[in-house]
């Protein structure tokens, strides 16, 4: 039996089917509430349960400890309802209207960045675009009824092939990536998803944090960014382990030398060959060195869930950054290559 849910404090309400969780039936209500990974294990789509009973599904722990639980907070994306609801929980703006696709898409162009990135320029059928957000991602549905989800690395404007930055951690569809696709070969993928955009509607400086593959929506929104003549100031910084991780490490530096946006790469474990002779650490910190005060910003983070969460804390704690100006995109595997990567 269908369940009523209440979003407050809009007063938007839809309706959950049987099974169904109540991030997906938002989706598909066209109500957009923030989210991420749809796995449990970012904790973008949090909120809190008001009134009513559910299901928490399944999820990973440090995206919801039992403290919080306990507070009245659950995961949307896991959460289904046994009763009728009233929960509170940001909705997100800007997304309305952006059409959830299944589409073909053909590989094009396979272009190894690193030893372990490899660049995938996807085209879709004849006279068809996907349109999306800087900074959104698709899901690649493979066999088996399994996903990998992958950020996008091209700007809207830049449609002619959707762009893939994919990292081999060893499983089996970056294992077959590296070692068996081919050019010409036929993909399937779902999306766009995620709420992780840039917002436009603010005049705030902003600062942009990658690490590893997380560089490739930040790329999306950097080459946004540029399209539309943004006047508000943007630094971007990029954590890698060493040198070759920086696998687009000149286009970034050609945004600053040519666009004046100022770009801090971060190394966390330089190798001697690399004779690296810029920051290191951690790229949070970075931030935190070079703004003290960030209570006129917004924050942009993409990357492992490690940075992301600590970024969060610290940036918001001790920097003075409004809650609600961070944003973010966790790749957060549920398998050895899942996440939005």
């Amino acid at each position: 039996m269908p369940h009523q849910v209440t979003i407050k404090p809009s007063d938007h309400v839809f309706s959950v089917n049987d099974g169904e969780t109540v991030l997906d039936a938002a989706l598909r209500g066209g109500l957009i509430i923030s989210y991420g990974c749809r796995n449990g294990a970012c904790g973008s789509c949090k909120g809190k349960l008001l009134e009513g009973t559910i299901d928490y599904g399944h999820y990973q722990e440090h995206a919801l400890p039992d403290t919080e639980k306990q507070a009245g907070l659950a995961l949307f994306c896991q959460a289904r309802p046994l009763t009728d609801l009233v929960i509170l929980t940001r909705e997100v703006a800007g997304v309305t209207g952006i059409e959830i696709r299944k589409l073909p898409a053909r590989v094009h162009k396979m272009e190894r960045l690193a030893p372990d990135v490899m660049g995938l320029h996807l085209r879709l059928p004849a006279n068809d675009r996907l349109q999306f957000l800087a900074g959104q991602y698709i899901d690649l549905l493979l066999p088996g009824n399994t996903r990998r989800s992958f950020s996008m690395a091209n700007a809207p404007h830049d449609d002619a092939f959707l762009q893939l930055h994919v990292r081999n951690y060893g499983g089996s569809f970056s294992g077959h990536v590296f070692s068996k696709m081919k050019e010409r070969d036929i993909l399937r993928f779902e999306g766009p998803f995620g709420t992780f955009f840039l917002r436009e509607d603010s005049d705030k400086p902003i600062i942009l944090l990658a690490s590893g593959t997380g560089f490739a929506p930040i790329k999306a929104m950097v080459e946004h960014a540029l399209h539309k003549r943004l006047q508000r100031p943007i630094t971007l910084y990029w954590g890698c382990r060493a040198r070759a991780d920086l696998y687009l490490h000149e286009l970034a530096e050609r945004w600053q030398r040519e666009h004046g946006i100022r770009y801090v790469p971060v190394l966390s474990e330089a190798q001697p060959g690399d004779h690296w002779t810029g920051r290191g650490g951690l790229v949070h910190h970075a931030v935190m060195e070079d703004f003290p005060d960030l209570s006129g910003f917004q924050v942009y983070a993409c990357g492992s869930p490690v940075m992301v969460e600590a970024a969060h804390r610290d940036l918001t704690t001790t920097c003075g950054l409004p809650e609600d100006e961070f944003y973010s995109d966790s790749f957060t595997p549920s398998a050895p290559e899942a996440g939005p990567a």
